[in-house]
């Protein structure tokens, strides 16, 4: 079998869900990263440290998986145009199914 076109949209959108889910998960490492490090700023005394966590932390977890999803939706898109354009060139991408 041999793949010569790929659907750009189709497959930028499949690609952008996981890079959310992506986005998602490094939102809640660094999210838990900034808790820890504003707990251990509150136990010392040090004025923000609530705020930085708040902002920080969960900020991470809504915005990376957008941002994510955003470039990863872009990025795939314009991956599958100049794919499509080097398999009309080349003649496609040979796939052994079993």
């Amino acid at each position: 079998m041999t793949i010569t076109r790929v659907g750009p949209l189709s497959l930028a959108k499949v690609a952008g869900l996981l890079y959310m889910v992506v986005g998602l998960i490094a939102g809640a490492l660094i999210s838990l990263v900034a808790m820890v490090g504003a707990a251990m700023g509150a136990s010392r005394g040090e004025d923000g440290a609530f705020f930085g966590a708040l902002f920080g932390g969960v900020g991470a977890i809504i915005l990376l998986p957008i941002l994510y999803a955003c470039i990863g939706f872009v990025m795939t898109l314009v991956m599958a145009a100049l794919f499509n354009v080097a398999t009309g060139i080349v003649g496609g991408v040979e796939v052994d199914a079993r």
